[in-house]
C-alpha cells in the first residue's frame, strides 16, 4: 500500500529512539558561569533576585570555582564590584583590582578552567555608566583607551580570554592593538557584539552594582528593534580581531544568534542573563511552570539558535543533569 503521508511519530514513540536522532545536544563544553567577586573574607552575600547567585569573596571564589571543575565546567566569567568607585573606573584596570586580584588566585589555587574577564567600567565608576563621560554624553574615543587599559592588566594577571561588554565602537580593535604590542598575540577576544538595551538586565545590575546614576545606555547598547544592525555588529567585531562574537540577551533573540552563526560561521556564544534565568525561577518558586524541565527546554532552544557557548546561571544545575544523564 502506498504511503502518501510520512509517520512522524515513527521515530518519537521510544524514548532510545528520540535520543538517537535528536539534532541538537548540550554538552557541559558548551557552559560558561558567570561569577560576582566582592572584597572580603568568607563573603557569600545572597542575591536577592537571582535565587542561588551569590556575591563571593575571593577565598569563597575559589572554592566555587573547584566545584566548578569538579562538575566538568570548563569555564567561569568574572564580574567585579570594587571597594572604591571614582569617575574614571581606575580599580577596574589597577594591579590590585577585585579582578585582577581574583583571576591571580584562581589560577594559582585552579587547575583545568578557563578564566574569562569581563571588559567594562560600569561596575568602577561613580555614575555607574560604561565610559568616561564628557557632561553625560560618553565619550567613545576615550573610553575605549581604558578598556584596552582594562583587558591588558587583567591578562597579566592570567585572564584566558577577555571579554569587552561595553558595546563602544573600536574597542576591540584598540584591546586586540595593546594585547598584541604587549605579546599577548594569543589570548582570544569574546566580544559582547550584539548587546541589546534590554529590560532583562535588573537583577544583574543588583549582584553587580552597577547601575546607571542617571540616564539609561541606549546611546550605545543595541535598539531591540534592530536585527540588521546586529550583524553589522558582529560583523564589525570579527574584522577587529574578535575570536568569539556574542548575543546578549539570548531567549529573546535567537533569530540574532541563528543570523550570526549562518552569516559567518564563527564562534557565538549567548548570554542567558539574570532577568531570563530570575523569570524561570521565580515561576519555578509560584509553581506555576516546572523549573527544570524549562531550564533544559530554554537551553535547548538558544543551543538550537546557533549558539556554540552559552553563559548561563544555570550552568552547575544543567551539568548535575547531564551526569545523571537526564539530558
Amino acid at each position: 500500500m502506498k504511503n502518501d503521508f510520512w509517520r512522524f511519530r515513527r521515530l518519537r514513540m521510544n524514548p532510545l529512539i528520540r535520543n538517537m536522532i535528536a539534532e541538537t545536544t548540550l554538552t557541559k563544553n558548551d557552559l560558561i558561569y558567570p561569577l560576582f567577586v566582592i572584597f572580603g573574607e568568607k563573603v557569600k552575600n545572597p542575591v536577592g533576585s537571582m535565587p542561588g547567585v551569590y556575591q563571593m569573596s575571593i577565598d569563597v571564589l575559589v572554592d566555587e570555582c573547584k566545584e566548578i571543575v569538579e562538575l566538568g565546567i570548563p569555564a567561569v566569567i568574572l564580574f567585579g564590584i570594587p571597594e572604591h568607585k571614582d569617575p574614571l573606573g581606575t580599580d577596574a584596570y589597577s594591579e590590585n583590582g577585585i579582578i585582577q586580584r581574583a583571576v591571580r588566585e584562581i589560577k594559582d589555587k585552579v587547575k583545568n578552567l578557563v578564566v574569562i574577564t569581563d571588559v567594562c567600567l560600569c561596575e568602577y565608576t561613580s555614575h555607574g555608566h560604561c565610559g568616561i563621560l564628557d557632561g553625560e554624553v560618553i565619550h567613545n574615543d576615550k573610553s575605549i583607551e581604558l578598556y584596552a587599559k582594562i583587558a591588558l592588566s587583567q591578562v597579566k594577571a592570567g585572564a584566558d580570554i577577555v571579554a569587552p561588554s561595553d558595546m563602544m565602537d573600536g574597542r576591540v580593535q584598540k584591546i586586540r592593538e595593546v594585547l598584541d604590542e604587549n605579546g599577548f598575540e594569543n589570548i582570544p577576544i569574546m566580544s559582547y557584539s550584539s548587546k541589546f538595551a534590554s529590560s532583562l538586565y535588573g537583577p544583574f545590575r543588583e549582584a553587580a552594582q552597577g547601575a546607571p546614576k542617571f540616564g539609561d545606555r541606549k546611546s550605545h547598547q543595541m535598539d531591540f528593534r534592530n536585527s540588521d544592525e546586529a550583524v553589522r555588529e558582529a560583523e564589525q567585531d570579527i574584522l577587529e580581531g574578535a575570536d568569539i562574537v556574542m548575543v546578549k540577551p539570548a531567549s529573546y533573540y535567537l533569530d540574532i544568534v541563528h543570523r550570526i552563526k549562518t552569516t559567518f560561521q564563527v564562534p557565538v556564544a549567548a548570554y542567558q542573563v539574570s532577568g531570563e534565568y530570575a523569570m524561570i525561577k521565580a515561576a519555578g518558586a509560584k509553581g506555576w511552570l516546572e523549573e527544570e524541565k524549562v531550564m533544559i527546554e530554554s537551553l535547548f532552544a538558544i543551543k538550537r539558535a546557533g549558539a556554540d557557548l552559552i553563559l548561563t546561571y544555570f550552568a552547575k544545575e544543567i551539568a548535575k543533569l547531564i551526569d545523571r544523564k537526564i539530558i
